[in-house]
């Protein structure tokens, strides 16, 4: 039993709170942390209605790292686990380094001011958690997360040697809005309207945004189109599995969707460089952000699932073989037992089963890692367990 010290009280967030308040025998105390106090204590008050829990609530700058130090060592949590932005996460790092507390993220690191993530900034910090004796997972969502932990199962399990790797993310669910984005508005529209990117014969392929793209099938929703995308968890992966001639992310987006970014973007709006207006610098996609609708809002209304999986191609026995496996999540399952939608679903379970790898001795060590780096077993049994069963198929055409 341990303490853990949650920041972000965003949809994700909840999720975590929720499902770490499920385990008392590993999450002794909750604490739920977030720049906006009473965004927690919403939370907290759900929680203890539903579950009967009590979740401690602060209020904390996460790019503050003295603040952040200072609620580490009056808390004193075993694990700090981090869903608040990726802008963040080099600040929360020193400050676990500092209180001597472990961590885990979703997402890697990205500047404030440049539309890049990559996960050369964390991986520096290598040297520093393990001569601290700290163990960082990084990753540690769906996608990147538990993509990657399907491609380490796969590489247990189905294959000598994987060599064509396809993550495919279909989200099938309807909220009703004309656009709005399922998580963090200002990530998720920097993500999408960068430029493509998939390895391939040992070198990076870079592609412009959304010109490619084709139609994939996904289980029990059928065809969707699907566009080529750069996903984080494509760098650790070539890195950590050698033997991939190729891989790729496929992500969906309904043509509504499209024109809608395409506006954004032609008429300035996607922007991360400051304007100045009437005296004030405002930066454009934050201004959006504050005008679209909150993706911790959008469960009440959802319809339909996500589904997300891996699909490979590869050796084994001396012989070719094809294998996918896959999540499928109900947006309504997800927010009457949380009251999010599936997204944030699917990124906060992984979450909770990861710090629950780390507090149980599941996944030790010290230093940095990816979460394809430990042993996937005792996280796919819980992916079963906690409200994300996988399915898997061999031998298929996988149309890619």
């Amino acid at each position: 039993m341990s303490k853990v010290l949650i920041i972000g009280a965003g949809g994700v967030g909840r999720v975590v709170a929720y499902k770490c308040a499920q385990h008392p025998n590993v999450f002794s105390e909750i604490m739920l942390a977030s720049r906006t106090k009473s965004k927690c204590d919403e939370i907290a008050v759900a929680v203890k209605r539903d579950l009967g829990r009590d979740i401690q609530t602060a209020a904390v700058d996460a790019e503050n790292v003295p603040e952040l130090v200072q609620l580490l060592r009056a808390f004193q949590p075993k694990m700090l686990i981090h869903v608040a932005l990726p802008y963040q996460d080099l600040t929360i790092m020193d400050a676990c380094l500092e209180a001597g507390v472990h961590y885990l993220d979703t997402a890697n690191y990205e500047p404030k001011d440049e539309a890049k993530f990559e996960y050369k900034w964390q991986w520096a910090y290598q040297d520093r958690f393990r001569e601290a004796g700290l163990l960082a997972v990084l990753g540690c969502g769906f996608d990147p997360g538990v993509t990657s932990v399907f491609t380490a199962h796969a590489a247990k399990y189905h294959f000598d040697e994987m060599h064509y790797l396809d993550i495919v993310d279909c989200n099938a669910g309807d909220h009703g809005k004309a656009f709005a984005t399922n998580f963090n508005p200002e990530i998720n529209i920097r993500e999408v309207t960068q430029k493509g990117k998939y390895w391939e014969n040992g070198q990076w392929v870079e592609t412009e945004p959304h010109a490619i793209s084709q139609m994939l099938t996904y289980p029990e929703i059928g065809p969707k189109k699907s566009y080529l995308i750069y996903h984080e968890e494509l760098e650790s992966l070539v890195k950590n599995f050698p033997t991939l001639k190729r891989a790729r992310f496929w992500m969906t987006f309904g043509d509504e969707y499209l024109t809608h970014l395409r506006v954004i973007q032609n008429i300035g709006m996607a922007g991360i460089e400051p304007i100045n207006y009437k005296g004030v610098d405002i930066v454009p996609l934050e201004f959006l952000k504050a005008v679209l609708p909150n993706p911790g809002d959008l469960g009440e209304n959802y319809t339909g699932w996500t589904s997300i999986g891996c699909r490979i191609r590869g050796i084994q026995h001396g012989k070719e073989k094809t294998y996918y496996i896959w999540n499928n999540c109900s947006h309504e399952a997800a927010y009457k037992e949380t009251g999010t939608q599936g997204v944030s679903y699917t990124t906060g379970v992984p979450a909770m089963i990861g710090a629950m790898m780390m507090l149980t001795g599941e996944w030790s060590g010290a230093g940095v890692y990816n979460v394809e780096q430990f042993n996937p077993d005792p996280f796919m049994e819980k992916l079963n367990e906690c409200g994300l069963p996988w399915q898997e198929a061999e031998n298929i055409d996988l149309e890619l």
